[in-house]
């Protein structure tokens, strides 16, 4: 597949084994382009790169705590461009922070577990399935 065709996911964390485990995992078993940033705040600064979907870790003060939270960092993304799926992530299991997360304007919230990476691979590839097919309805609607 042509580079122009994969998809181009950008994996945001603060824990450098998680973050390189789920690197590692979407490298192996997918045929995206990863991209890995420790802060929100590089994520941001490439956001020019055009990333399809985004996986954010809702806690990204673990290293600095000055560096700008998940939530601060989803709400700069979809003031940047509305139309990029985020997926957040976290340790927490907690309803309260995933429908925080929702309010957000995340795509999805999945919780951090050994089960993570199979969790975001159905989750993006449900979502391109859906805009794809979402396409060829309105272009099927435009045609009547």
């Amino acid at each position: 597949m042509k580079n122009e065709e994969k998809i181009k996911l950008f994996l945001v964390d603060d824990d450098a084994v998680f973050l390189k485990s789920l690197e590692i995992e979407f490298l192996h078993h997918t045929d995206f382009i990863v991209e890995t940033y420790a802060t929100g705040e590089l994520c941001l600064a490439n956001l020019d790169k055009k990333p399809d979907v985004i996986i954010l870790d809702y806690h990204l003060d673990g290293i600095d705590k000055t560096a700008m939270n998940g939530i601060e960092t989803l709400d700069k993304i979809k003031e940047f461009s509305p139309d990029i799926p985020v997926v957040m992530l976290s340790s927490q299991d907690k309803i309260d922070v995933a429908i925080s997360c929702m309010h957000h304007k995340a795509f999805d919230y999945v919780v951090k577990s050994e089960t993570s990476f199979l969790r975001l691979q159905k989750n993006i590839t449900a979502y391109f399935h859906f805009e794809r097919i979402e396409k060829e309805l309105n272009w099927y609607m435009a045609r009547m």
